[in-house]
């Protein structure tokens, strides 16, 4: 059976591939730290890992990628998105008034994700203004420390998958500050999988390092890609750690490896002495809300009281 890595049960990452895989059949790894969910992979002791690389709010996530391009060579077999929604858990006995109402003053302290925490500043602010803040290693481990410290008056930022899987209480849902927050996932692995879903297109990632710093390098590698009509939906560039200023360009191009235009375009880009590499080619699938069990609470960062 195939084996996936992924971050600890009841996180983004594993709602957002049970998402994926559907009915498909699977046995899910799960481990603390990204960094186990790379290495998992890259000693072969699982055959994927999901890896969760762009956001909607913050954009880039800098470690993950640095984590593909300078820790390990495993290629980009698929990709998708998921929303990250995110809820209020915790033992709602604990923020129960005299009237039995809920009262988030009550909570002392709200745990998560350091990315999870910044995305729901205005929710936090308004109910529960002087409650600490703690950073975990995911939203999982922050529900799981909740559940395990009952009548501390600690609350985490979290799934519903989460809250689910250690019994605890949903306390508010969508409780971030924007609410198209979507996260973008790719599946990494040695080999291609086959999903039963159909994906809506095709990307190819790739990196293209310039031979020396001259006026103009980058505008001949983007018009290698321009004058053929293709279509990047994303430049960035990051830092090669050999020297200060020096740095790649991560690229990626809405077009299969099968394009003739696009390996003309790699062609002519590696005759500008430009070094290619490519992270993968692999099918895009996009967000279907009616495939999504986990897609049922309200956006409004309503307090549940009923």
């Amino acid at each position: 059976m195939t084996r996936i890595a992924v971050l600890p049960e009841g996180s983004v990452s594993h709602e957002a591939v049970d998402y994926l895989l559907g009915d498909q059949s699977c046995e899910l790894v799960h481990y603390q730290q990204i960094t186990e969910v790379f290495r998992s992979t890259d000693s072969g002791n699982t055959d994927y890992s999901v890896i969760p690389i762009e956001n909607t709010i913050d954009g880039s996530v800098s470690l993950h990628m640095d984590w593909l391009v300078h820790e390990v060579d495993i290629a980009m077999q698929a990709e998708w998105i998921y929303p990250s929604i995110q809820n209020l858990i915790g033992h709602r006995k604990e923020f129960l008034d005299q009237a039995g109402q809920l009262d988030l003053s009550k909570i002392t302290k709200v745990m998560s994700h350091p990315v999870a925490l910044p995305q729901c500043q205005q929710f936090i602010r308004e109910h529960m203004p002087h409650a600490e803040l703690e950073s975990t290693g995911s939203t999982a481990e922050a529900v799981k420390i909740v559940k395990r410290s009952p009548g501390k008056g600690w609350a985490a930022i979290g799934t519903r998958l989460g809250a689910a899987t250690h019994d605890l209480d949903i306390l508010a849902e969508g409780v971030t500050d924007h609410h198209n927050n979507f996260t973008r996932f790719v599946l990494i692995g040695h080999h291609p999988i086959e999903l039963q879903r159909k994906p809506k297109g095709y990307r190819t990632s790739v990196l293209v390092t310039l031979p020396e710093d001259f006026p103009g390098a980058l505008h001949q590698v983007l018009s290698a890609f321009a004058w053929r009509r293709l279509n990047l939906s994303r430049i960035e560039s990051r830092p090669t750690k050999r020297q200060l200023g020096s740095y790649y360009f991560y690229i990626e191009v809405m077009e299969s490896l099968e394009s003739v235009l696009l390996t003309a375009a790699f062609a002519e880009i590696e005759a500008l002495k430009c070094q290619v590499r490519i992270l993968g080619s692999y099918p895009s699938y996009a967000y279907d809300k009616t495939l999504n069990s986990c897609d049922e609470a309200g956006k409004s960062g309503g307090v549940l009281n009923d």
